[in-house]
């Protein structure tokens, strides 16, 4: 298995994992340019994970698997579904890079809405109504009781946000893009304060989720994970929580319908934090257009063939980035 170098990883995780039975038999299950996930089993069929960077990456903080680690292992003190972690390997003798291991959830991974329609009406309820309350557990977690406090700057986060990807934005701008200026002007001018500070996923959204029993049995995927303005990630789930009738650019798993609405969610969020989302519309914005301006840099890598010889429909691309630029100044003039 491309990744794993198999003797030397197996000693390592036997000492970890109590009567593990090599040898062990591994499987890539999640890969691409994010991070590698592994299934590995043993001889009584007893599944777990293992975790690392995409093969040959260069920077070791881009893919920092002992910040993920650490943040996974925090959070089984915490009331927010996640695997449990054996332990982190940081040797590079052992595998040539960091990795960790966890214990594998059983669970439907909503990728796309074809899983989705494998839940029962009841099953969809419950499930949306988790979301929200898994949400809710998650932002209202005391993050010096599970030793996060040191996670990443608690206020200014819309500001670093907006910083970091309009200097992105301008560096690999290829066309002009009147949307994508409008909304950033008016997300400066508009720009809500932040009350708080909570862990911030980062990535909230259905396909992150492992569903079983119409719940929410392990959030996954913890590499954009940080401190900061919980509505962000309100917002962020919003945009990939379709309804029945949305429009043919809103896609995400939940169109299929028989899920609680939007306003359902975020009713159940509020009524659990105390939290006012009068102003959410901003965030939502705000969420349409720092991934305009994340793939823009992907469009650009593609058009001057950065990415090397692949199947990319560059034409659609590049109207999904003014789709998405379009949302956001919708949503702040509405």
């Amino acid at each position: 298995m491309e990744g794993i170098s198999l003797e030397s990883v197996t000693s390592w995780v036997k000492e970890r994992i109590p009567d593990l039975e090599p040898p062990l038999s591994f499987s890539l299950i999640a890969g691409g340019h994010s991070n590698l996930t592994y299934k590995f089993v043993d001889q009584k069929n007893a599944a777990y994970v293992l975790r690392r960077p995409p093969l040959g990456h260069v920077l070791e903080s881009a893919h920092d698997m002992g910040r993920e680690f650490r943040i996974i292992s925090a959070l089984e003190e915490s009331k927010v579904p996640v695997p449990i972690c054996y332990g982190l390997c940081e040797d590079p003798d052992v595998n040539g890079v960091s990795f960790y291991i966890m214990n594998f959830v059983e669970g439907l991974v909503p990728h796309s809405a074809e899983p989705m329609e494998e839940l029962t009406g009841d099953e969809r309820q419950s499930f949306g109504h988790h979301v929200a309350q898994v949400l809710g557990d998650l932002h209202t977690t005391d993050v010096e009781a599970i030793g996060l406090g040191q996670l990443g700057r608690r206020e200014g986060y819309l500001d670093r946000q907006l910083k970091r990807w309009e200097k992105q934005y301008v560096a690999t701008q290829t066309h002009e893009l009147p949307d994508m200026d409008e909304s950033l002007r008016l997300l400066h001018a508009h720009k809500p304060e932040q009350i708080g500070f909570s862990i911030v996923h980062g990535d909230y959204r259905p396909g992150n989720m492992l569903i079983e029993d119409g719940k929410v049995a392990a959030l996954l995927d913890w590499e954009l994970c940080t401190l900061g303005d919980p509505l962000a990630d309100v917002g962020y789930l919003m945009n990939n929580w379709a309804e029945e009738g949305d429009p043919v650019e809103v896609t995400a798993p939940t169109g299929i319908g028989g899920f609680p609405s939007r306003q359902e969610i975020m009713d159940s969020y509020q009524e659990r934090t105390g939290r006012d989302l009068s102003k959410i519309n901003y965030y939502r914005a705000f969420s349409h257009w720092r991934l305009a301006a994340i793939s823009q840099g992907v469009y650009k890598r593609y058009l001057v063939g950065a990415m090397g010889e692949q199947e990319f429909d560059l034409e659609r691309y590049k109207r999904s980035i003014e789709s998405k630029a379009r949302l956001a100044c919708e949503l702040l003039s509405s």
